[in-house]
Order: structure tokens, then C-alpha cells, then sequence
């Protein structure tokens, strides 16, 4: 899927979607977001950890994550990655 196309289908669920690209290794870790959370891998390998979980989403696959979270995302691959998140605003 496209970003253009994810971005127009989020966008009709109330979502804002960024395209992102991540290192080899690059950890975000420990966010909290006061709205709802999408994630989608486009590219390369993603590890997503929250509420005692981790998961490994594949290609195409969206991974929801709700307001009041902690969550850490890590590019666990040899290459970039690419993936878009989003947040729904307003909530």
C-alpha cells in the first residue's frame, strides 16, 4: 500500500498519517500519547512493545495502539525501515 493511499483511508477514521524511516537500531522509547495511535510497516522490519507485549508487525500489517500507552518502537533489522503512524486527533 501506498502512503498516499493510507494516508486517504486514515484520514476517513480520523487519523493524521507521517511517513517515517528509521536507522538500523534507532529506539524510540517509553511514549505515552494522550489520543489513539495507528502504526503500518511499508518497508524493512518494526518491533512495537505495550502493555506487557511485543509484537513484530509484517508488512501492510497496522498495529493499533490506544491513548494512555506506553509504548517503545525499535527497528530490530540490518536496513532502514519506512512506516507511517498516526494519531487521531480530537478525541
Amino acid at each position: 500500500m501506498e502512503p498516499v493511499h493510507i494516508k486517504h483511508a486514515w484520514a476517513e477514521r480520523g487519523y493524521s498519517c507521517t511517513l517515517w524511516t528509521d536507522p538500523p537500531g534507532q529506539v524510540w522509547a517509553d511514549f505515552v500519547h494522550d489520543v489513539d495511535e495507528l502504526v503500518l510497516l511499508l518497508a524493512g522490519d518494526l518491533e512495537l512493545s505495550f502493555l506487557g507485549q511485543t509484537v513484530r508487525p509484517k508488512v501492510g500489517e497496522e498495529v493499533f495502539i490506544a491513548a494512555g500507552v506506553r509504548h517503545t518502537v525499535r527497528n530490530i533489522g540490518t536496513t532502514p525501515n519506512r512506516w507511517c503512524y498516526g494519531y487521531k486527533p480530537g478525541q
